[in-house]
């Protein structure tokens, strides 16, 4: 198994940016389709981003597209998501996660997953 946890994450007013870090452990990340989630209280877990083993394919929920971008440095064993332009309806806790399968980015199905880290977004 895989090990996952983030960090970066902080308050920030609307308008700004912050990028987002998951360091891996335990297994090569290169093995794993990884994704990032985001959940809000009394709100269900949303997909957000996700990235192949080699970071040829790349998916991002609508919400966020073309403000968001994740990326993954398999020499580091660590994944990113930067978020530029945030809005207060962007405030959750963000977390991390990993798939067993490298080649082909889904949304749901995800096996490992970290603590995650919040983000609050001021208007």
């Amino acid at each position: 198994q895989v090990q996952l946890v983030e960090s970066g994450g902080g308050l920030v007013q609307a308008g700004g940016s912050l990028r987002l870090s998951c360091a891996a452990s335990g297994r090569t990340i290169s093995r794993y389709t990884m994704g990032w989630f985001r959940q809000a209280p009394g709100k269900e877990r949303e997909f957000v981003a996700g990235i192949s083993g080699r970071g040829g394919s790349i998916d991002y929920a609508e919400s966020v597209k073309g403000r968001f971008t994740i990326s993954r440095d398999n020499a580091k064993n660590t994944v990113f998501l930067q978020m530029n332009s945030l809005k207060p309806e962007d405030t959750a806790v963000y977390l991390c996660a990993a798939r067993g399968d490298p080649f082909v980015v889904r949304r749901t199905g995800y096996d490992y997953w970290g603590q995650g880290t919040q983000v609050t977004v001021s208007s």
